[in-house]
């Protein structure tokens, strides 16, 4: 974590009450560490408004969807398998005797992520869905993305070195 600063912030009674009592509510321990939330939440989506289609991204799909719809687990089952390189992980919960859940995590460019999420969304028997997207850590905060580039992936087990700013690791992926 890079060097902490002071600042002011002049705001209105009510509007600080309010939100002292939602940072309580949500388990904030200081209005420092919610302000800093909030203001990568905001940077976030600066950026996400700014980046190109091919900008790497994180994401998480959350479907709710009719399990007796016809044909509907093995369409979204194909539409994932289809884009396989983008899913990293699947979590498929059962919710009750008619309802499934799925939390879909993804990694890619940001526009076929997006396509990705719109083709699963659009099935008839989906009831309810949202995409989030997020960016990559080092890139929310501004480090150099370059510092962990990789020329292949982790699956490839070839060693590689990690700056992560004080030191560097060799290790073996696996």
């Amino acid at each position: 974590m890079s060097d902490l600063l002071r600042f002011g912030v002049s705001i209105e009674d009510d509007l600080l009450q309010s939100f002292d009592q939602l940072i309580a509510g949500r388990g904030y321990a200081t209005r420092s560490e919610a302000l800093r939330d909030l203001i990568r939440d905001a940077l976030v989506g600066g950026r996400l408004e700014k980046q190109q289609e091919a900008t790497e991204v994180l994401g998480s799909l959350t479907l709710v969807y009719d399990h007796h719809a016809h044909e509907l687990a093995e369409k979204m089952s194909g539409i994932q398998h289809g884009s396989h390189e983008m899913v990293v992980s699947v979590l498929h919960v059962h919710v009750s005797h008619d309802d499934c859940m799925e939390v879909i995590v993804l990694r890619g460019q940001a526009g076929k992520v997006r396509k990705l999420a719109d083709a699963l969304l659009s099935l008839k028997g989906v009831k309810h869905g949202k995409l989030f997207i997020t960016l990559p850590a080092q890139v929310i905060s501004e480090r150099a993305a370059s510092a962990h580039s990789h020329n292949g992936s982790h699956a490839d087990k070839q060693e590689h070195s990690h700056s992560h700013g004080k030191q560097d690791a060799r290790h073996r992926s696996g």
